[in-house]
């Protein structure tokens, strides 16, 4: 009897045996990671639906706020690069494990603090233990997908930032409207308690759940085994000679232009993300459990960009275009929404479809962009690059934030830092389609 030739070393595999074989591992791999990524920003993002109470119980201005939303990605900033390089020495379940526990601890401490001393610590030390959780999964994912498969599986993974939300604002408002008062304590209280827990059962999980590489995957057979590995030789080939060693990267001008453009892209969805609930109250709906359902329902869209972006990038085998005109798109809708909140005769449906317009488009651009450095990155090179990209870009997490904070302070209004981020994303479109080389075209950078 002869041989298949999906099991004939060195044989090319059926291409509906490989479809089948990452279809495999994508439905083991990304609900659980997406789980966890929903978890993490539940924790980190919560903070903008306990500001509705938050400030008024304990006296903090809106500059105290965006600081201390802000300070979170300063601890991002120091330990994402460490981590990372631990991930490769210890492997991902390891690393998954005491970072999630990490920072639903420290999200369950949120609910005692009275001081911003005690607020600007926590959300330093969130910051700091989520780090590694982000780009960790980034490289994770490049040990089982081959790049033609990477922004789809990113996208996938990424959507649950979206999916966060639409589950987050209905459950943030929920646990504020309905607890409050609960044993004596603020519905913002019980938010970080009953949101943090759940990461903290996660994390033990990982533990027993995660498969470090395809080659100890139990459950992958020794021929699916072999698919994937020569998925990803044949891809390393094609590739061509990619950068290697991590040391060059602090001296590459290309790098700093992929940090420059993953910056500017943050500041939107940073500003997105720590006041969308604020905004929401601004067109007239005040209440919890109403901004967290209209949250919900904005978010849901995202999550749909997300996923469809990066199948087509995917499909057609395109980067620039699908992340620039997603970028403007997230520009227009920044400015469409500060336009439309100055202008306070308009029904509140007409700002609330720009902030749409906004969080779609800017979300749809991130998991695309993750194409960019692994087209040029490899080994030790990739897995510092992508830390170090993500750390420095998300120091925008922790200025707009705290900018829109001042602005706010200063003007009484949102606007003006929403016309500053909207150039600022704008920006971020045009360094892509000026300065990155066609997929076709690319060289080592």
């Amino acid at each position: 009897m002869s041989t298949p030739s999906a099991a004939l070393p060195g044989a090319i595999a059926r291409p509906d045996r490989v479809d089948a074989t990452y279809s495999k591992i994508s439905w083991r791999l990304l609900p659980f990671l997406g789980a966890l990524w929903v978890l993490a920003w539940l924790d980190r993002v919560n903070i903008g639906f306990a500001k509705l109470q938050m400030l008024d119980d304990l006296r903090f201005s809106e500059a105290v706020y965006g600081l201390g939303a802000g300070i979170f990605f300063l601890g991002y900033f120091f330990f994402e690069v460490p981590s990372n390089m631990l991930l490769q020495k210890i492997g991902a379940k390891k690393t998954v494990m005491r970072i999630t526990i990490g920072w639903g601890l420290i999200c369950m401490l949120q609910a005692w603090v009275t001081t911003p001393t005690q607020f600007y610590i926590l959300r330093f030390l969130l910051g700091a233990f989520e780090a590694g959780f982000y780009p960790g999964v980034i490289l994770y994912l490049t040990y089982w997908y081959p790049s033609q498969r990477r922004a789809k599986a990113f996208g996938t993974f990424m959507s649950a930032s979206a999916i966060a939300g639409v589950l987050g604002g209905p459950l943030a408002g929920w646990i504020m409207s309905s607890m409050g008062g609960v044993q004596g304590w603020a519905g913002w209280q019980w938010l970080f308690v009953l949101e943090g827990i759940p990461s903290v059962i996660a994390g033990i999980v990982a533990f027993f759940y995660m498969t470090d590489r395809p080659e100890q995957a139990h459950w992958l057979s020794t021929d699916e085994k072999r698919i994937v590995r020569d998925e990803l030789e044949r891809d390393h080939r094609a590739q061509g000679e990619r950068g290697s060693d991590w040391r060059t990267l602090f001296t590459n001008p290309k790098v700093w232009l992929l940090i420059g453009i993953f910056f500017c892209l943050l500041c939107a969805n940073s500003t997105l993300t720590f006041w969308i609930p604020t905004v929401i109250k601004e067109t007239g709906f005040t209440t919890p459990m109403v901004v967290g359902w209209i949250a919900g329902a904005v978010y849901i869209f995202g999550a749909a960009g997300m996923i469809l972006n990066g199948r087509h990038s995917d499909r057609h085998g395109e980067v620039r275009w699908h992340f620039s005109g997603a970028a403007l798109c997230g520009a227009t809708g920044m400015a469409l929404l500060a336009i439309t909140l100055a202008m306070p005769g308009l029904p509140p449906v007409v700002p609330l479809l720009a902030m749409g317009l906004a969080l779609v488009g800017t979300m749809s651009a991130i998991p695309v962009f993750w194409q960019l450095p692994n087209m040029y990155l490899a080994g030790g090179a990739a897995a510092v690059g992508v830390a170090l990209i993500n750390s420095i870009s998300n120091l925008a997490g922790f200025g707009a934030p705290y900018l829109m904070g001042l602005i706010k302070n200063a003007t009484g209004k949102v606007g003006p830092g929403l016309y500053l981020v909207a150039a600022i994303e704008l920006l971020a479109a045009v360094l892509v389609i000026a300065f990155i080389a066609r997929k076709s075209q690319r060289k080592e950078i």
